[in-house]
């Protein structure tokens, strides 16, 4: 793979400043650049680094004004980032074109519907009645329970595990480990010590363009549908529980945890290790900081929360500032108690 930044900036539709002949034939952080790589610059804390990286080219945005002279040569784009995506999605076809052909120890129950142009790889196994759709790839060792639908295009990779009776849309990315479809967490106490399991006869659906991390589990419902809705993006190490629903183009970072029956609305943005209680509704467009802890409905939409049990960003960071004062306060309140009592001897 070799591009010269002529034809990186006629695919982006960029504008080039310095050597348009310049060639790249791989990428690099624009900190660590050397001679052949390519680069970007998105994010204005890494700016220094563009004055003395050896990278030779680097893509930055329109808007982007050098401080002093630059060795690189430049593609300006409108979307930096987006744009380095782009050409990830390129090198990654070419570096691991898709596979085809199924391996001869994979295991192919009666009834199965296979899509053209799939990839089964060793001692995976498809269970019965299930519809595997075309260019899907089922990567080793994993396993596709009865009646399971997969959709066009969609790639599980090895040691995922979906159970019987789920769907999952075309485009969809299936990490590594992961499991779909295990019983909800359902049980009705029965005495002081006694727990009776509530059959769970729902399933998971994943629509389309969904992309599931590693380890992750989505629990099947107890009724009807757990529903991952259109272009989810979920990151390793998640719990999600029975009957959740998440709305499209929602993300959300690894070990976080939705407790069953909650529902999150759609284009939002859920950091790392943050904790839904269950059934709550969640508006459209809430973003929730790293390790909050969400224990009632969010009805205002475009919210931003922080804090176990979350509040209001601007509430969160108030709070936070009397919180780090306390001690002082603390003392404060111990002298005016002493000069209190003072003035009562008089």
């Amino acid at each position: 793979m070799e591009f010269t930044a002529a034809m990186i900036a006629g695919f982006l539709k960029g504008e080039i400043e310095g050597n348009p002949e310049v060639k790249v034939n791989t990428v690099a952080k624009i900190e660590e650049g050397f001679a052949g790589a390519l680069s970007f610059l998105a994010n204005p804390k890494y700016e220094q680094y563009i004055y003395t990286t050896k990278s030779s080219v680097v893509l930055v945005n329109k808007t982007f004004t050098p401080e002093a002279p630059i060795a690189a040569t430049l593609i300006k784009v409108d979307d930096a980032y987006k744009s380095f995506a782009l050409l990830l999605q390129i090198v990654q076809q070419q570096m691991y074109p898709r596979k085809k052909g199924i391996h001869p120890t994979a295991v192919i129950e009666k009834d199965v519907q296979l899509g053209k142009d799939v990839y089964i790889g060793a001692y995976a196994y498809i269970g019965e009645k299930s519809v595997i759709g075309d260019g899907v790839a089922i990567y080793p060792q994993a396993f596709i329970d009865d009646n399971v639908k997969i959709g066009t295009n969609s790639t599980i990779y090895a040691g995922v595990k979906i159970y019987h009776d789920c769907v999952i849309g075309e485009g969809c990315t299936i990490h590594a480990g992961t499991v779909i479809g295990a019983d909800g967490f359902g049980f009705a106490p029965q005495s002081a010590d006694e727990f009776m399991k509530i059959p769970q006869l729902g399933n998971v659906v994943l629509e389309n363009h969904v992309e599931i991390g590693a380890n992750t589990t989505i629990d099947r419902a107890t009724m009807g549908s757990t529903i991952i809705h259109k272009g989810v993006k979920v990151d390793n190490l998640i719990q999600i529980g029975h009957n959740v629903e998440i709305g499209e183009n929602t993300v959300m970072a690894a070990q976080t945890g939705v407790s069953g029956s909650t529902k999150i609305g759609k284009n939002c943005m859920i950091g790392g290790q943050v904790g839904f209680a269950g059934h709550l509704k969640i508006a459209n467009g809430t973003r929730c900081g790293a390790q909050s802890g969400i224990i009632s409905d969010i009805t205002e939409e475009n919210k931003t929360l922080l804090g176990s049990p979350s509040l209001d960003h601007q509430q969160n960071l108030r709070s936070h500032v009397i919180f780090r004062k306390l001690p002082e306060l603390y003392r404060k309140v111990g002298q005016l108690e002493k000069e209190i009592q003072e003035l009562k001897k008089e």
